[in-house]
C-alpha cells in the first residue's frame, strides 16, 4: 500500500477542474504531440537518408 494521501493536500489539487483539463489537453494536442510528430518524422528522414549514404539508393542491384 502507499503512504501517500491527498488528505493534505488542498482541495483544488484533489479534484481537476474542466478549465485545467482543457488547458492541459490543448497543450498536448496543439503544442506538445505536434513537436513530437514533426521530431518522429524528422528522424526517420534522417535515418533513411544516412542509411542511403552508407549503402546506397534504392534500386536494382548492379552486376
Amino acid at each position: 500500500m502507499s503512504d501517500i494521501s491527498t488528505e493534505h493536500l488542498p482541495p483544488q489539487a484533489q479534484r481537476p477542474t474542466r478549465r485545467r483539463e482543457l488547458i492541459t489537453f490543448f497543450v498536448l494536442a496543439f503544442g506538445i504531440w505536434p513537436i513530437v510528430a514533426v521530431g518522429v518524422v524528422g528522424g526517420y528522414g534522417f535515418l533513411v537518408w544516412m542509411l542511403q549514404i552508407v549503402y546506397g539508393p534504392p534500386g536494382p542491384p548492379t552486376h
